[in-house]
């Protein structure tokens, strides 16, 4: 499908994406490396609020234990954070991720979030992915504002990504072209019938003809990569749909005429009840994204070291425990940088504590970092974008928030 920064697009908007998109799909491969780079970018949307204190838990802050009876991991012996800087550990369901992180490969931002402060998920995915300062502004997706000012040819190719999923995330929708995969799409006709239909729709249906001919061009580039056998078995929720989703994204970017941008999404983030410590359900997702970061260091390992793994979500978690051994909407979080372009080994984090006077409204971890800062650093640095667009077109209103330097090596 063709994704718009409106719902009804005119016709020259609809057949110049698809021309672009055409054109794409033969693009010899120098052009993917202006400057003699081939920068990969991916944006993974955690649906549902990670609990960034359970995921990167301050072992080190004292307010850290006595805030979380049953589910505060401890600093040694069983069931145990793994170490990071002394201060901080990791989940120990994210070995993957520990080992980038000792190998200087992955970075961890702490006490993160958006601008949004209220606790619906429904408006604080809509702030993270639009790039807005509020929620119902626009329908285009900050990434996807990005990839439409970025010249032809340059960092991505032909201004082009990839959307996964029967609905491509927010964040990489607009006017730009995207090509979309999902596991469950349909069986490619075999060229003399697509050739056919084809020409009936470039007569009668243009929009059509566009919306077809991009969809035989993502299943040709899908076949090509060996995703054809690729079925879901699972949600995007569980650990085997994670997998299956991060492979199909990582296989067409790893093609030589793939996309070099891609957005993604994994639900089940929503921990009210049993959240769990060092087992659970959340234990659970986090190993599946840990696998999400193998997954993506090994399909594109010719490019890993020009590549970038941004992790994000909508807000946080309480500080606290609920009644239920689970925890709720909250503010401040994590998120997470992997690939061989990250100047990892560090958690990048202005530690606002956690005693009860440092809580954000006395309930969450308070947002000391703002997200924007740190996607606008990662623009900057990794695609070579300068930095004023940034604050007028792809994250209005932060003209006074400079992107955060020396996230990429």
């Amino acid at each position: 499908m063709l994704c718009e920064d409106e719902i009804h697009p005119s016709r020259r908007a609809i057949l110049g994406a698809a021309g672009a998109l055409f054109a794409w799909s033969f693009a010899p491969r120098y052009a993917f490396a202006a400057g003699g780079r081939d920068p990969r970018l991916v944006v993974v949307v955690l649906r549902g609020a990670l609990d960034g204190l359970a995921a990167v838990p301050p072992v080190g802050d004292p307010g850290y234990v006595p805030l979380r009876p049953g589910l505060a991991l401890p600093a040694s012996g069983d069931g145990a954070a793994l170490p990071l800087d002394g201060f901080f550990g990791l989940h120990p369901a994210m070995p993957n991720l520990a080992r980038l992180y000792r190998a200087k490969q992955a970075a961890i931002v702490h006490a993160t979030a958006t601008g949004y402060r209220e606790r619906s998920h429904f408006d604080g995915q809509d702030v993270l992915e639009s790039g807005q300062p509020r929620p119902g502004l626009t329908q285009s997706g900050w990434l996807n504002r990005a990839i439409a000012l970025l010249p032809p040819g340059e960092r991505i190719g032909a201004k082009g990504a990839l959307g996964i999923g029967a609905i491509a995330p927010l964040v990489v929708r607009g006017q730009a072209p995207v090509l979309g995969w999902a596991p469950q799409g349909l069986q490619q006709a075999d060229d003399d019938v697509a050739r056919r239909v084809l020409q009936l729709y470039d007569e009668r249906e243009p929009r059509l003809a566009a919306a077809l001919r991009q969809g035989l061009d993502t299943s040709r580039m899908a076949s090509a990569s060996g995703l054809g056998a690729l079925r879901p078995r699972s949600s995007p929720a569980d650990p085997e749909g994670m997998a299956l989703i991060a492979t199909g994204a990582a296989k067409l970017m790893a093609a030589s005429d793939g996309p070099r941008v891609a957005a993604l999404a994994l639900e089940g983030w929503d921990t009210h009840v049993n959240a769990g410590g060092a087992t659970g359900q959340l234990a659970t997702r986090l190993g599946g994204l840990d696998r999400v970061f193998a997954i993506f260091e090994e399909e594109l390992k010719a490019v890993w070291r020009e590549t970038v793994v941004v992790v994000m979500t909508e807000f946080g978690r309480t500080a606290r425990v609920n009644g239920t051994t689970g925890t709720d909407h909250g503010t401040a979080t994590v998120a997470f940088l992997a690939g061989g372009a990250v100047k990892g080994g560090r958690v990048v984090a202005d530690w606002p504590g956690l005693a009860q006077n440092k809580l954000f409204e006395g309930r969450d971890l308070a947002a000391t970092t703002d997200l924007r800062a740190v996607l606008k650093g990662v623009l900057v640095e990794h695609l070579g974008m300068d930095a004023k667009p940034l604050a007028e077109a792809i994250f209005p209103g932060t003209l006074a928030l400079p992107p955060m330097r020396g996230l990429i090596g």
